[in-house]
C-alpha cells in the first residue's frame, strides 16, 4: 500500500511539474473575427504596428480602456467604431488580394510584394485621399 501510494504520488508530481512547464501556444486573444485564432504574439504585433504606421494612429484609435480601470486595455471590446471599420477594411483587402493578386502569403504576413494593404490607400492618414492634392504652380508653368 505504501509503495502504490508513492507511485501514485510520484505520477501526480510528474504530471503537475510537466504541465507547469508546458508552454501554452494560445496567447489569449479574444474576439478575433478576421485574424486567425492561432496568430502568434509576434504576428499580432506586426499587424498592429502596420495599422498604426499606415494610418498614423495609436492603439486608442481602435481600442478602449477597461471600464473602471483606465490603466488597462480592453483589447476584445467592440465599443470603438473604428475597430468595426478596421474589420470591414481587412475583409475588403483580403478579398482584393485573393481575387486580383498572386497573393502567396497569409493574411497576417505583410511582407508579400504585390498586395493591397492599409497603406495602399491611407498613406499615413485615417481618411484616404479621394483626389490628388492641387498642384502648386511654378513660374515655369505659365
Amino acid at each position: 500500500m505504501k509503495r502504490s501510494f508513492l507511485v501514485i504520488f510520484g505520477l501526480i508530481l510528474v504530471v503537475a511539474v510537466s504541465s507547469a512547464f508546458t508552454k501554452i501556444n494560445d496567447p489569449g486573444y479574444k474576439n478575433l473575427q478576421i485574424l486567425p485564432k492561432n496568430i502568434t504574439e509576434k504576428q499580432m504585433d506586426s499587424v498592429m504596428h502596420h495599422f498604426t504606421q499606415s494610418l498614423n494612429v495609436q492603439c486608442n484609435f481602435c481600442h478602449v480602456k477597461q471600464e473602471g480601470n483606465e490603466n488597462e486595455w480592453d483589447w476584445a471590446s467592440d465599443k470603438n467604431k473604428h475597430k468595426l471599420v478596421a474589420r470591414q477594411m481587412m475583409t475588403m483587402t483580403n478579398k482584393l488580394n485573393d481575387e486580383y493578386f498572386p497573393y502567396s502569403g497569409k493574411a497576417e504576413d505583410l511582407s508579400t510584394i504585390l498586395t493591397v494593404t492599409c497603406y495602399t490607400c491611407h498613406h499615413g492618414s485615417t481618411e484616404p485621399a479621394t483626389k490628388p492634392k492641387p498642384k502648386k504652380l511654378t513660374p515655369f508653368d505659365k
